[in-house]
């Protein structure tokens, strides 16, 4: 017979009595990782946001800067360059009637400038230098194409002779004969001309008396006189009128700045004279800059109510 051993208390373990370590296990764990994560989050760059990259030098369509905001390298010929479309955009919009005789200055080197003139396609007046070498093509080729053919006179300046002037010139100190003569010459080399102006004369044409003795030919011939006001102080056109000249004073130079925008602003000025005073006259000169604005500008001022005129048409 087996001995009685002393009962041994064993507590069975519930089936539920280890859960709560296992949790409390688990929790760390789950501690530990979200640490370790953070740590390394802290440590690891954060990505590249992609604020404040520059945007691309085009990005939609846009119309061409004007000639005078490119940059010097990428300036393009002068045949090449395409008329800033937007100048117009930001000049006045104003409409209604006026008159504008457009005089081109300084004609008589080269058909071609002709020719680009003419092809806008709407009145313009040449003026044309009789010592030029095409002088006399130039005023044909006008003429034949219906445009109206003026002389410009060439007179003594101020500063002159340090201020150059053409060897055919009128100068003050000449005797009235010698400023008759040379006149005569000047007509003689343009045919056609049915006027004159004057070709720089700032001190010239302040001597009515020498201005008389020019102006006296053109009495004689017939044709009228346009006062290019080269000087404040001229008495060009109160001369004419006085010798009983039909006559006529500029009111605006278009191309003082050689750039498409400024002078289209000077032409929008011209249509606002011509619309408060019924008309305008502007000398411009074959600038390769004033071509281009005259092509694209007078067409669009013809459609506001501008009427382009020659030169006879506003004189009186």
């Amino acid at each position: 017979m087996a001995k009685k051993g002393r009962a041994v208390n064993r507590r069975k373990p519930s089936p539920g009595g280890r859960r709560p370590w296992v949790a409390l296990l688990a929790v760390a764990i789950l501690i530990a990782l979200a640490l370790f994560f953070l740590e390394k989050s802290r440590k690891e760059p954060a990505p590249t946001a992609p604020a404040k990259v520059a945007a691309p030098a085009v990005s939609t369509p846009h119309l061409p800067l004007p000639e005078h905001e490119k940059p010097v390298q990428q300036t393009l010929s002068t045949a090449r360059v395409p008329v800033p479309k937007h100048h117009a955009a930001s000049l006045p919009k104003a409409h209604g009637p006026g008159r504008v005789a457009v005089i081109i200055d300084d004609m008589g080197s080269s058909l071609q400038e002709l020719q680009t003139l003419q092809s806008i396609g709407l009145p313009i007046t040449y003026s044309i230098i009789p010592s030029l070498p095409r002088a006399r093509q130039v005023a044909d080729s006008a003429h034949a194409a219906g445009a109206e053919v003026m002389v410009h006179m060439p007179m003594e300046p101020e500063g002159y002779p340090k201020q150059k002037m053409e060897s055919i010139g009128l100068l003050v100190a000449m005797d009235d004969a010698e400023i008759a003569k040379r006149v005569s010459d000047y007509f003689s080399r343009v045919p056609h001309a049915v006027g004159a102006n004057n070709h720089m004369g700032s001190r010239f044409t302040q001597h009515a008396d020498k201005m008389e003795a020019a102006l006296g030919v053109l009495k004689e011939k017939g044709v009228f006189f346009i006062d290019s006001r080269t000087s404040p102080a001229s008495v060009g056109y109160q001369t004419a009128r006085a010798l009983g000249i039909k006559a006529g004073t500029r009111q605006v130079f278009l191309d003082n700045v050689q750039d498409e925008g400024a002078i289209g602003k000077q032409l929008f000025e011209a249509a606002t004279i011509a619309r408060k005073r019924g008309g305008a006259i502007a000398i411009c000169h074959p600038h390769p800059a004033t071509l281009r604005a005259l092509k694209a500008y007078l067409p669009e001022l013809a459609k506001t109510g501008i009427t382009f005129v020659y030169a006879s048409a506003l004189t009186s």
